[in-house]
């Protein structure tokens, strides 16, 4: 039995965060800026979770979206959620920087899970309809999807890396997730080789041929591509020139004292490379290469995940070497390192971008990075450096960067030199290239991209 909605989007969370009064937000962040008017401009709906425990919340609509709950108990929070999610494939596809984790009781979970979400969808989608399915959350949803509903045209989106053939193939039950994902018509990656990976599997585990970009699987076509996610570059743009925003970026700058600001902006996770970025800063002290007196580094963690063992032990790492750094380079009143365990707005982030001289993002591993894209957006003076891992899917476009291996402190401290060393001439050419990319490529272009390619290859 089909529904009645044209274009279903399906990810963890809902767009709406719970508001004070009661009621919902829309949720910040780039998925549900680029998905949002489209939802609207189509009456479409949204199948996710609330974000709390054991919550039974009844379907209602918001800015004109119908938006359907899925309810997770703290079991499948647990299980699902901080388990296999979390513990197990996000720590695989980056890198396995940390050791992923495996319980059969938490693939259980995550399968259950992801037939809730599959049979949502099937009840709320009308006969030939869209859907649109998010990340590494719900990997077997286009298959379960599929098998219910085959009039559906399925797009999925993997918002962080896909792992190479042969760090993919330690995870239990491999073949099932892969299958999950072959359920779409188009499946969407941020880079290439991701796309590559992703089909160098279905030959290795399915005994699929793959050609080009494609690959036939039950008499039908499924399309790997890479479509690199960006951002709200007018939003950007319009906070940086907010009065009241450039007055918080001057009081900051006088806050700090006439020192060079290093900043870095990331949720507290093993996969951001803050531990490498402080150990670099700390042996820039310590040879004298820099001092307290010119340069300062302020280190915004976004709290993720508090649950999860994995990143307790970070939190207390992290927070250890911040205090030894400042113990032993620090002076009253004058820290060599700021650390702000905590969230803030996006008008205080730009404000930060607009203050830093120099912006340090060095991921171990990253799908794309928006933090280092919505910098350069910020940077409407063309000021500033950007200092940006190797390893993110944002490298690639933001070429122009100081680019370094972020495993190699040594390669972090000379790109952090470099940085702090080049000349106004040379950070405006290097920040206006850059500039002209992420306006180039917005994250409306991205949405339109994937959903006008899914039509096609329907």
């Amino acid at each position: 039995m089909s529904g009645t909605y044209q274009f279903v989007v399906v990810a963890n969370r809902l767009p709406v965060d719970a508001a004070e009064d009661g009621g919902w937000t829309r949720s910040p962040g780039g998925l549900v800026t680029a998905v949002h008017p489209i939802v609207r401009r189509l009456g479409g709906a949204w199948v996710g979770w609330t974000g709390g425990a054991d919550e039974e919340a009844e379907p209602f609509d918001f800015d004109g979206m119908h938006l359907h709950p899925v309810g997770l108990s703290a079991r499948d929070i647990d299980r699902f959620y901080e388990g296999q999610s979390n513990a197990t494939i996000w720590p695989l596809f980056h890198d396995a920087v940390e050791q992923p984790v495996h319980h059969r009781e938490w693939r259980e979970a995550y399968e259950a899970v992801n037939r809730r979400f599959a049979d949502a969808t099937a009840a709320l989608a009308a006969e030939g309809a869209t859907v649109w399915v998010h990340d590494y959350q719900l990997m077997l949803v286009p298959a379960m999807l599929r098998e219910h509903r085959p009039d559906l045209r399925i797009g999925f989106f993997l918002h962080i890396p896909f792992p190479p053939v042969e760090l993919f193939m330690q995870l239990p039950r491999r073949a099932d997730l892969l299958r999950g994902l072959l359920g779409a018509d188009l499946v969407g990656f941020q880079r290439p080789l991701a796309a590559q990976n992703f089909l160098q599997l279905t030959e290795r585990l399915l005994g699929l041929s793959p050609k080009e970009d494609r690959v036939e699987v039950d008499g039908r076509t499924v399309t790997a591509r890479a479509f690199p996610i960006s951002i709200d570059v007018d939003e950007i743009e319009e906070l940086a020139n907010d009065p009241e925003v450039r007055e918080q970026a001057r009081h900051l700058r006088q806050e700090l004292g006439d020192r060079r600001l290093l900043l870095g902006v990331d949720r507290l996770d093993y996969t951001k490379g803050i531990e490498q970025r402080l150990k670099a800063f700390h042996e820039l002290l310590r040879d004298g290469t820099v001092t307290n007196e010119e340069a300062v580094l302020v280190q915004v963690a976004t709290p993720s995940r508090l649950r999860v063992a994995q990143y307790q032990q970070l939190r207390d790492r992290v927070e250890l070497e911040v205090g030894r750094i400042n113990g032993e380079f620090g002076d009253v009143g004058r820290a060599p390192v700021h650390y702000l365990f905590q969230s803030r707005d996006r008008a205080e982030l730009v404000a930060m971008y607009l203050a830093a001289d120099v912006m340090v993002v060095s991921p171990l591993r990253d799908g794309m990075n928006l933090v280092a894209k919505e910098y350069v957006a910020a940077r409407v003076d063309d000021g500033g450096a950007l200092v940006l891992s190797e390893f993110t899917g944002a490298a690639a476009e933001l070429d122009e960067s100081f680019l370094v291996n972020p495993h190699d402190v040594e390669d972090l401290k000379r790109g952090m030199c470099a940085a702090l060393a080049a000349s106004p001439q040379d950070l405006a050419g290097r920040m206006r290239t850059m500039r002209a990319v992420v306006h180039e490529h917005t994250v409306d272009r991205w949405a339109k991209e994937f959903l006008d390619a899914l039509a096609d290859v329907s």
